[in-house]
C-alpha cells in the first residue's frame, strides 16, 4: 500500500530559532537604530556569536579555549557590534547584562580582549552539538521567549529591539492562530488565537508613544520588513513579516527540538501487503504503543497495527536523519493516538516521542493519505465543475 505521509511538528513556543545570518543582516543595516534601553538587540548579538562546541580561537598569536556558549573577541569588535562610539560604552552594556544574570564576562589580553559566556546556554542549545561546526556566520541558535519579555520591559525599545520582538513572536501555519495560514503573522501568544493588535498596546509594550509606534512600523513597512493590514473601526491591525519564510525555511538545516518553529514536510511511503518481520527490527514492539479511538476501530479504511508500526519505524528513521537523536535510542517510547475517524480520506495521528531521560517529549501530527496508482482500474480522477458542465452539454 502506498501513502503520502505528512509530518508536522507540534510546538509550544517556549523558545525561538534565530539564524545567525539574520542577525548579521540586521547588524549591517545601519538604517535601523539601536538607541534604546531594553538591551534585547545587544543580548541577542552576543548569543549569535556564542560557540556551538569547545574549540580554540587564535588571536594575535595566542590560542584561547572557547567552550559552548562562550566567545572571545577584541573590545573594538564588541563596540562595532553594539554600534557604540566608545569601547567603555560597550563594556557598560556587558556590565548591565551581567548584573541581570544573562551573561558573565572577563577581560583578557591586558584588557584588549573580552571573553563572555551566555548563562543557561546549554539548557537551550545542547541539541546544537551535532548540528553545525564552529562557524560564526552560519547556523542558528535557540533564544528563550521569556528573556524577550524581560528585556523589552526594562526600558525603551529601539527600532532594532522592535524588529527582533516582532520576529520572535511570528507564527506561521498554526491552526490555533487566525491568519497564520496566509503568511507569517505576528502573534504575542495571548491565548486568544487573534493576531489583531493596536498601537496603544504596542506603545505600552515597547515603552514608546503611539506616534513613534506608527512611525517605526511605517518605516519597517517601507523597508519591506513587514506588511500592515489595517481594519476599520477599533479592531486593530495585523502585522505580517515579509522576509520570514525565505529566512526560516529556505536555509537547509536540521529539525532540532520540539520548541523549534513548526515545520511540515511530506514523504511518500510504501508498505508491502505481506510485511516481512525484518521490516520491524530497529524499534522493538514494546517501544510502540498504538491507542485505539473509541467507536472507530476495526472500520474499513483504518490502517492496521502492523502497518502503523512500520510507519512509526519509517518516521523514526526520517527524524533520526533530521537530527532528532532520541530516535536513535533503544529506550525511546513511541505513543500513537488516532485523531480522525477511519471513514475520513486523510487519516490523522498524534505521535509522541518520549525520551527515557526525562526530557520534554517531541510531538508530531501525522497525516496519511492513501495513494492509488493511475493505472489501477479502481482509480477515479475527481471531476471538477467545468468537466461536469461539459459532460451535461454533450
Amino acid at each position: 500500500m502506498d501513502y503520502q505521509l505528512e509530518i508536522k511538528q507540534i510546538v509550544d513556543y517556549p523558545r525561538c530559532r534565530i539564524y545567525r545570518e539574520f542577525i548579521r543582516s540586521l547588524m549591517e543595516d545601519r538604517d535601523i537604530r539601536t538607541n534604546g534601553s531594553s538591551y534585547l538587540f545587544y543580548y541577542m548579538t552576543l548569543c549569535s556569536y556564542a560557540n556551538f562546541r569547545s574549540s580554540y580561537r587564535r588571536i594575535e598569536g595566542i590560542s584561547y579555549l572557547v567552550s559552548p556558549g562562550e566567545w572571545i573577541c577584541k573590545t573594538s569588535e564588541l563596540s562595532e557590534w553594539f554600534r557604540t562610539r566608545f569601547q567603555h560604552q560597550a563594556l557598560s552594556i556587558l556590565d548591565f547584562l551581567q548584573q541581570q544574570n544573562y551573561i558573565t564576562y572577563t577581560r583578557l589580553g591586558r584588557n584588549h580582549l573580552v571573553k563572555f559566556s551566555i548563562i543557561g546556554w546549554k539548557q537551550h542549545n545542547t541539541a546544537l552539538d551535532y548540528n553545525y561546526p564552529c562557524l560564526k556566520g552560519v547556523g542558528f541558535f535557540f533564544f528563550p521567549v521569556a528573556a524577550v519579555h524581560e528585556l523589552i520591559s526594562m526600558g525603551k525599545c529601539s527600532e532594532m529591539d522592535i524588529v527582533l520582538d516582532l520576529w520572535i513572536h511570528t507564527i506561521y501555519n498554526d491552526r490555533q492562530v487566525q491568519g497564520s495560514e496566509l503568511g507569517p503573522v505576528v502573534y504575542f501568544r495571548n491565548a486568544t488565537g487573534n493576531p489583531l493588535t493596536n498601537f496603544s498596546d504596542l506603545a505600552l509594550r515597547w515603552g514608546i508613544s503611539k506616534a513613534t509606534v506608527s512611525r517605526i512600523l511605517n518605516k519597517l513597512q517601507d523597508k519591506k520588513y513587514l506588511s500592515l493590514v489595517s481594519f476599520t473601526g477599533r479592531h486593530g491591525s495585523v502585522i505580517y513579516l515579509c522576509s520570514y519564510l525565505s529566512t526560516m525555511f529556505n536555509i537547509s538545516d536540521v529539525m532540532i527540538d520540539k520548541e523549534e518553529i513548526s515545520m511540515t514536510f511530506q514523504v511518500p511511503i510504501h508498505i508491502p501487503e505481506d510485511l516481512p518481520l525484518t521490516e520491524i527490527e530497529a524499534i522493538r514492539d514494546e517501544q510502540i504503543t498504538i491507542m485505539e479511538a473509541k467507536g472507530v476501530s476495526g472500520q474499513a479504511g483504518c490502517v492496521s497495527k502492523p502497518h502503523m508500526k512500520n510507519i512509526v519505524q519509517k518516521v523514526a528513521q526520517i527524524l533520526a536523519t533530521q537530527g532528532v537523536s532520541c530516535c536513535e535510542c533503544p529506550r525511546t517510547l513511541y505513543k500513537l493516538y488516532p485523531l480522525s475517524d477511519c471513514k475520513e480520506t486523510d487519516l490523522r495521528y498524534s505521535l509522541q516521542i518520549v525520551c527515557p531521560d526525562g526530557k520534554m517529549p517531541y510531538r508530531f501530527e501525522l497525516t496519511l493519505t492513501p495513494v492509488i496508482p493511475l493505472e489501477d482500474s479502481n482509480y477515479y480522477a475527481p471531476i471538477n465543475q467545468t468537466d461536469t458542465k461539459n459532460e451535461e452539454r454533450r
